[in-house]
């Protein structure tokens, strides 16, 4: 097993000029300023292994993975979530291809509404958007997203440059 922190491998992020670095190992939740944080393997890439976490804070839980292709333990790691926060690089079509026995790239938001329906997530919020979403017309892809959501019992949404909402 890996040793995981925020930016990726350990090794990744040695000499690196973050001041303070913890080391958050898989399924060990980490409180850091009274918010608990548990981070799940999830597949992405080779060179740029990445997590996703589940963050607790009140009553409130978040489930946060901006870059994958499939999360290791989906159930657990979905189960209880207000709010999954997930990878916008295409809206319909996996961006997905096979090195060896591991998948590397995104996971279609599709994808990824079917699965916070599958786990009983009732809102999801995708961000890091992909040329598709980027290049095709704001308005068009905003719609095509919150269709998908609705179709599936999910209210989704993409996320924009400075915008907030509550959990």
């Amino acid at each position: 097993m890996r040793r995981l922190c925020a930016g990726g491998d350990v090794e990744q992020v040695e000499g690196s000029p973050i001041a303070i670095r913890r080391i958050i190992d898989h399924r060990k939740p980490v409180r850091i300023f009274g918010a608990s944080f548990e981070a799940f393997q999830v597949e992405h890439s080779i060179l740029a292994p990445a997590v996703g976490y589940k963050i607790r804070a009140g009553k409130a839980c978040v489930f946060y993975a901006p870059d994958l292709v499939s999360i290791h333990g989906q159930c657990e790691a979905l189960a209880g979530v207000d709010l999954y926060v997930g990878d916008g690089a295409s809206i319909a079509r996996p961006l997905v291809r096979r090195r060896g026995k591991s998948l590397i790239g995104h996971a279609s938001i599709r994808d990824q509404i079917a699965w916070c329906s599958k786990e009983r997530v009732p809102r999801a919020i995708f961000t890091h958007c992909g040329t598709q979403i980027v290049s095709g017309g704001d308005k068009k892809a905003r719609e095509q997203v919150e269709r998908m959501g609705h179709e599936l019992g999910v209210k989704a949404e993409l996320a924009q440059d400075g915008w907030e909402t509550e959990v």
